[in-house]
């Protein structure tokens, strides 16, 4: 008898008969199927249900299988999707595969084949669970240092209520992560998690992928379109680097803050929601509101309960707990033995500047992992990797007035009064920019690439580019 499968699929598709004959073929397959004849519809689903993967034909009316991976990948970048199509051709395939389509099939679909995608779609799911920093499946904190201790507690009373959360802290500290702790623990647990990167977005798309937004409210909005605030009806919204945010997005914003209500884009109904709000920044609000480039009143309502999340300079006893997890994670996740690390590569590791903070100490253990050609990871191979990884260097922090940590590994500032100060931010500089040259030439100019092979985010990499006249 062959294995069941266990997981929660969304089945999306406008043809009843396939939906109803594919959903009884994973039904007796051991999964738990959830059914959703268009886009829209599939996208309110994963907003209110623990979905593990997306099943979904290509050709719908309103919007396209495509159409919705896209959306999945910007919302729920976690799920991964199969594409099934009638009309299946190479190039089509190509693009699914391209845009991040966990796989792609054709119809009429062969029920082994079918299974075998998903079932391979469920370990992946379950791998990037896994290698998630931080936060293990009860989102409790990997690491015992008294820094982490104080924000688990108070991010622990800041869940039981409704007030706005304010999570601060340089980027890889792991705020996003804070914020699913906040959410898991509220009353709030049974409801959507929904999350949005307001740097991610154009200016042009944030406030529809905020508010969504009417059937014809401009070009291409062939159908009404719920956003992000709508999802997360009853739940919690996350609103990642809420520092990059427009002007006229703050002003509405505010209003959503103050009154729970907004309306789409070229809709006339106001609509009221019950939702949570949970931000981060790695930006110095305060400065901002200083130049007027943030709105005062909306910095008041977002500060209602600020955290700070330490950098990892901040708390050196969690690098090793940090690293032995994230050693554990890659092994399984890579297919490898458990891994064994010496006195001396531990010490090697500390003494790492770790400017990336733990997403970046994260991405470093997965190269060992993958490179290393024994379990036993040495001193000597740990400085190796980091002889090879230009990315490591010592990066002068840039700390926020209010934060409690603005004095962690201080460097001189440029500039300062003294000439070795100014010696050190020039060499610091230098081997940024070497760092960053160097990664590019690896990744043969994909950006995206580059920014992994440095442990940073994409956003970090442009604006490092732009620093040094590199883009």
């Amino acid at each position: 008898m062959a294995e069941l499968l266990k997981g929660n699929v969304l089945l999306v598709d406008d043809d009843p008969a396939v939906a109803k004959v594919l959903g009884a073929l994973l039904g007796q397959a051991g999964l738990t199927v959830h059914t959703a004849s268009n886009g829209q519809e599939a996208l309110t689903l994963l907003g209110r249900k623990p979905i593990d993967v997306v099943v979904s034909d290509v050709r719908m009316p309103g919007m396209s299988g495509m159409e919705l991976l896209a959306e999945v990948g910007r919302s729920w970048p976690d799920i991964p999707v199969i594409l099934l199509t009638a009309h299946g051709t190479v190039p089509l395939a190509v693009e699914a595969m391209k845009a991040g389509a966990a796989d792609f099939a054709l119809k009429p679909f062969d029920r082994e084949e079918i299974l075998f995608s998903i079932r391979k779609a469920l370990l992946r799911a379950q791998q990037q669970e896994g290698a998630r920093p931080l936060v293990k499946e009860t989102s409790s904190f990997v690491g015992g240092s008294t820094a982490m201790a104080a924000v688990q507690a108070m991010l622990t009373r800041a869940a039981s209520g409704t007030a706005t959360v304010l999570l601060r802290g340089e980027s890889g500290t792991g705020k996003e992560l804070a914020a699913k702790a906040v959410h898991d623990a509220s009353p709030r647990r049974g409801g959507p998690f929904v999350k949005l990167h307001c740097a991610a977005l154009p200016d042009t798309l944030l406030e529809s992928e905020l508010f969504g937004y009417e059937k014809g409210a401009f070009t291409g909005a062939a159908t009404r379109k719920p956003g992000r605030v709508e999802l997360a009806n009853g739940g919690t919204l996350f609103l990642d680097e809420i520092g990059d945010i427009t002007p006229q997005v703050q002003v509405k914003l505010l209003r959503l803050l103050q009154e729970r209500e907004f309306e789409r884009l070229g809709g006339t109904q106001t609509l009221k929601v019950d939702v949570r709000f949970v931000a981060a920044t790695h930006r110095n609000l305060e400065e901002m509101v200083r130049k007027v480039e943030f709105r005062e009143d909306l910095f008041y309502r977002l500060n209602v309960v600020p955290v700070w999340l330490p950098p990892l300079r901040a708390r050196p006893e969690d690098i090793e707990p940090l690293v032995r997890h994230f050693l554990d994670v890659h092994a399984k996740a890579n297919g490898r033995p458990p891994f064994t690390l010496t006195l001396d590569g531990l010490e090697a590791l500390r003494a790492q500047p770790w400017p990336g903070n733990v997403r970046q100490l994260q991405n470093f253990i997965e190269r060992l992992v993958v490179l290393s050609d024994g379990p036993v990871l040495t001193g000597d191979e740990v400085r190796r990797e980091v002889a090879r990884q230009p990315g490591i260097v010592p990066a002068a922090p840039t700390p926020t007035p209010a934060s409690p940590f603005p004095n962690a590994l201080a460097m001189p500032a440029p500039g300062g009064t003294g000439s070795e100060g100014r010696t050190l931010e020039s060499q610091r500089k230098d081997m940024e920019r070497q760092a960053l040259v160097d990664a590019l030439d690896r990744a043969g100019d994909n950006r995206t690439l580059a920014a992994r092979l440095l442990g940073i985010s994409r956003r970090t990499l442009y604006n490092k580019l732009e620093e040094h006249g590199l883009v």
